[in-house]
């Protein structure tokens, strides 16, 4: 498990370096479709992010309180939509992942073995463990960072 918190706790360094250099224009940017980088802006990556890791972190806080609690799931594109994305600072969200996984990370250090094994029940994806959900944190902030940097890319930076 120890590689696994080591890589988690690494992606928070992984956001602030992938948007360091970028101006207010660059992060609000809409991408051109051509280039195959996804459709959302730097901005509207990050905030979604910051939802994603609230979601996670919690996911793995019930767990570890409860047992067998329910986890819900959670629509990104109605987020997207509903939540005002444009309106919220992309570096504050990036700043809220570095933090929560900061936070995060203490405690997953003091954890056994067996509590990553500790489950509850995802409202589409049946049981999921602290460690399956700490995986998925771990891919989702890898894939989205992609995207950032190929953005980025784009923009000669």
């Amino acid at each position: 498990m120890k590689d696994l918190i080591d890589q988690y706790e690494q992606g928070a360094q992984n956001v602030s370096q992938a948007i360091a250099g970028l101006s207010v224009s660059d992060l609000r940017r809409v991408p051109d479709a051509s280039w195959n980088a996804g459709k959302w802006t730097i901005a509207q990556v990050l905030v979604h992010l910051q939802d994603a890791e609230t979601a996670f972190a919690d996911r793995v806080r019930r767990i570890l309180a409860h047992d067998n609690p329910p986890l819900l799931a959670w629509d990104e594109n109605r987020f997207i939509e509903r939540l005002n994305y444009e309106a919220q600072s992309a570096e504050d969200a990036a700043e809220l992942i570095v933090l929560m996984r900061r936070q995060l990370t203490r405690v997953l250090r003091k954890l056994s073995d067996a509590d990553f094994q500790r489950a509850g029940q995802h409202s589409e994806a049946g049981r999921q463990t602290v460690a399956d959900v700490l995986g998925k944190a771990v891919w989702h902030l890898d894939h989205h960072l992609k995207f950032i940097r190929d953005k980025r890319a784009k923009f000669g930076k």
